[in-house]
């Protein structure tokens, strides 16, 4: 329980921190809070690409133990 708590208390901050930074930046607050809760919307295609390039080797990194252990049975 502890460690949701910590983590949705770092989500939070993290937004807090990414919305005063868009609003020193001089964007809207609408703007700004669109870019806070919709990350994915503004990112460019090469970090959608790096993105799901992290996903699929942490998925592959997390099945391959697995897949090792059944194939030697």
């Amino acid at each position: 329980m502890k460690i949701l708590l910590i983590a949705i208390l770092m989500l939070g901050l993290l937004m807090a921190l990414s919305l005063a930074l868009d609003i020193l930046m001089g964007f809207e607050i609408r703007h700004a809070w669109h870019n806070a809760v919709n990350p994915f919307q503004v990112m460019e295609s090469a970090e959608l690409g790096v993105l799901y390039l992290l996903i699929f080797l942490s998925i592959i990194v997390t099945l391959l133990p697995y897949y090792q252990k059944k194939r030697k049975k």
